[in-house]
This record gives C-alpha cells, structure tokens and sequence, in this order.
C-alpha cells in the first residue's frame, strides 16, 4: 500500500495553494506537480501544463501622424493531455488551482478519462530543478528598458519623415513596431520544469509611390530577440534610402515576359521560398496528415548536392531563436538537408508519438490558447562554396529576384510567389529592372534545381501561421542558382 503521506482524491477540495501571481516561480512548484499527479491518477499517459502571462504593444504611423497604438495584456494556461496516440487540449484564463484543475478534469472526460474515486491515492510527480532562463539571463529587465510610447511615436514618425525626404511620387507611407513580452512556463508529468522570457520585436516601413499608371509599392522590416534597445538603434534613415532607390528603379520598370528562365535569388528573404515550399513539408503535423512528399525519404536525395539547410534556435538575437520551445525542451540545431539528402523532420511531442521521429526542440504556440506543434525557428539554406559572381557568370539570360513579395503554397508543396524587385540578366551582367514577375513551381521539383549556392548566408525575420498560431520565425539563404523556373509575367 503506498505510504499514508500521499494525497487523496477527495482531500483536493480542501487544498491551499499560494501562488505568487505577478511572477511564475518556484511557488507554482505545488499545485502543478499535485495536478500532473491527478492527471495520471486518471489514466492520463503524460500530462503538461502550460502557463502563459504576456504584454504586447504595437504603434503605427502613417503620413505624419500616429494613426494607431494596441496594447493587449493576457494570463492564461493551457492543459495537455495525452492517452494512446490521441491527445486533447484545453485553455483557460483562470490560473488558480480550481481553474486549472477544471480545465485538467475537461482534457481528461474527452478523452474518457476521469478523476478515480475519492480514496484513491494521487501520484507524486517530482519535477526537475526548475531550469529558469529568465533568472540565468537576466531576462527580467527587458520589459522596463523598452521604449516608452513617446519613444515608439517620435522613432516612427522620424522614419515616416525620412521617407518623404528620400522619395518621389509619394501616396502612401507608414511605418509600424510591435513588441511583444512574454513569460512561460511549463510543467510536465515527465519531471519537465522550465520558465523563461521572451522579447520579439519588429520594425520597418512600407511606401508606396505612383505616377500616372505606373505604382510599386515595397517595404523593408527588421526585427530581433533580446535587445530593449532595439527600437533605438533602429536606422530608419538607410531604410528610407533604400525604399526610395528600389521605388525609383520599380516604378517604370517593364513588366516581365512569361516563360521559363534560369533565376538567381537573392539572400536574406529570399530563403522564404524554402519556408513555405519545403520547410513545412518537414514538419511531423504533415507527416501525420500524409501531405509531404518527403513522408518516406529520410536518408534518401531530394535535393541538389549542393544544397544544406538546418532549422535551429540558436542564432544569436534571431527572430526565431529562443532558450527552450513552448514544452520546455532546451532549443537546439536541426539539420534538415545535407548535401540533397534528408537527414531530419521537426517533430514536438505529439508528433514524435505519432511519427517515431525524435523530438527536435520544435514544439511552439503563438499563445496559451493554441496546443503545441512542430513548427520551425530559424530556417535557412546554409552557405555554399561559391561566389556571388560566379552565379551571375553562369547564366547568359536568366533573372535575377532581388526581393521577394506574398505568395502562396499548396499543401503539398506547389508555390507561387511574387517577386517585388527584379532584374534581367544577360550576359552575367544585371541590365534593366522587370516587374510583375511571379515564380510558379513545385518543392519536390525546384530543390533538385537549386545547383550552386553562394556564400553570403543572411537571415530575416518573417511571421509563420499553421495549427499552432501565427509565430516569430527567421527565413534565410545565401544567393543561389536555381536552374530553371517557370516565371509568371506578360
């Protein structure tokens, strides 16, 4: 019989649980172990709980004035429970030790499990010396170095003049940062215990210019982790520069013409294409849903020998980095492709049950109220062996993507993006500015035509949005090859 010092089911009602509200720390250690416990108590394989308290602002400006400011403040927890292969999820804003324990007993009846009779005993679930990146870091500063709201409005507005001063044709300019804190926690009935901070933020221009019927819009934004003082130094004024230049070669550029063209696409958010057409194949939540391609081709080529790409949370400062996922498993470097042959999948908990493939650090939510899954963090096509100039060398007519614009993916990798600076190649030489140019193709297809990559490898922030909400992720190349592509035009 276990020993008499264990917890009964019916003595839970009577608990005293003192939680420290304004902070996630040790005296959370309690009442989530004694919830762990009751979760397996009711038949529950693994149990974790979630805990989440967040403060976001965003400031707009648009022309010469501060057209939008959006705080939005939220606590709350999330509740996962798994049994067999199936597993359920619950979300609630009520982080006291009954909230939470309704939110558990809910996971559990879907599944159809439920809390065991009154003298049952509860399983202790001893937890881990919590691992605490916010204290070894030095995290908690962050929120109150930030810029002020006075700040973000004068920054803003300052690059909004910059942008007037620099272009012509002007209809439209605007200018946007958001920052987005936020404290986790995590608690699972494996030992896990983890906490940690998080600073996201983004900032960047758009402008639009337009002369009789010729228009072409662009936009520039950067962003980074773990810098209170990044909208400071954010330098506004070579980001209006290079607005203007761009605006001022796009706006009488020729519309491209269609066909199929070798293409050479620039580094930094170019690597968005490998994002959407490849690195999402790559993920177990498409395994699961058998809408990859690659499903059965670990170990096999299915890419130019040329290319390497990783997934990693580790890049210094990077949008997507971060010290552990959203199931409190420390970040780590995933090597996705070497040399055309798949090596890994980005699998999170439930896809690592589900799949067999080994969990990779990979598990992130946009928030509280989204269960995990497997998501990317930095995604990038490593640097090759060659030089810029060597690409262009290579191609006698061909264009070159210097930036990427919207687009979309099939769920099994069909794309199509567009391309909102471009140029024609001839010769090696770039020659005149194309626009209109949109690139059509197929992962499985277009990875095996990526035949030479440069090595000026660099990363940009971008946004991703899938089952587990919209979340901070980098995209990244250096400039490669691809040897032929079907481009949309005139």
């Amino acid at each position: 019989m276990p020993p008499s010092t264990l917890l009964l089911t019916k003595e839970l009602p009577a608990l005293q649980y003192i939680s420290t509200p304004e902070c996630f720390d040790i005296t959370w250690e309690a009442p989530l172990s004694t919830l762990l416990g009751l979760g397996r108590a009711a038949g529950a394989d693994f149990v974790e709980i979630f805990l989440e308290r967040s403060n976001y602002i965003s400031c707009l400006a648009e022309e010469a004035a501060i057209t939008s400011i959006s705080p939005r403040l939220a606590t709350g927890a999330g509740v996962r429970v798994f049994h067999g292969k199936g597993d359920c999820y619950v979300s609630t804003n009520n982080l006291s030790f009954n909230g939470l324990k309704a939110a558990l007993e809910k996971g559990l009846s879907i599944l159809g499990l439920n809390i065991p009779s009154p003298n049952a005993y509860v399983p202790e679930i001893y937890l881990e010396m919590i691992r605490d990146y916010a204290a070894a870091k030095d995290k908690e500063k962050w929120l109150p170095e930030c810029s002020s709201m006075q700040e973000m409005g004068d920054i803003l507005l300052a690059a909004n003049d910059q942008l007037e001063k620099k272009a012509s044709h002007i209809q439209s300019r605007r200018s946007i940062y958001s920052r987005d804190w936020q404290e986790v926690m995590v608690a699972a009935s494996d030992g896990t215990f983890a906490r940690d901070i998080r600073l996201t933020q983004t900032v960047g221009s758009n402008l639009l210019c337009a002369d009789g019927e010729n228009r072409t819009s662009n936009g520039l934004r950067d962003g980074d982790t773990s810098d209170p003082d990044f909208l400071r130094n954010w330098g506004y004024e070579k980001t209006a520069e290079e607005l203007a230049e761009t605006a001022g070669k796009m706006l009488y550029a020729d519309y491209v013409e269609s066909g199929e063209y070798p293409i050479i696409m620039a580094n930094h958010f170019g690597g968005v294409i490998f994002h959407e057409a490849c690195g999402h194949l790559l993920e177990t939540t498409q395994i699961e849903r058998k809408t990859t391609p690659f499903i059965d081709k670990k170990g096999e080529k299915i890419a130019h020998e040329n290319l390497t790409a990783w997934d990693e949370g580790r890049s210094e400062d990077a949008f997507g980095s971060l010290d552990m996922d959203d199931e409190g498993m420390p970040t780590q470097r995933t090597l996705l492709i070497e040399n055309g042959i798949l090596k890994n999948f980005l699998a999170d908990r439930a896809g690592s049950v589900r799949t067999g493939h080994p969990r990779t650090g990979s598990g992130r939510r946009q928030n509280y109220s989204f269960a995990a899954a497997s998501r990317m963090r930095n995604t990038y096509i490593a640097s090759g062996s060659y030089s810029v100039d060597e690409l262009f060398a290579s191609i006698d007519k061909g264009i070159y993507c210097k930036k990427m614009g919207g687009g979309s993916v099939g769920p099994t990798g069909e794309f199509n993006f567009g391309v909102d600076e471009a140029y024609l190649i001839e010769q090696g030489k770039v020659t005149k500015p194309l626009k209109g140019a949109i690139l059509i193709g197929e992962a499985k297809e277009i990875m095996n035509k990526i035949s030479m990559c440069s090595d000026d490898l660099s990363l940009a922030p971008g946004f991703c949005g899938s089952v587990s909400g919209s979340i901070y992720v980098t995209v990244g190349q250096p400039h490669i090859k691809v040897d032929s592509i079907v481009v949309g035009g005139r």
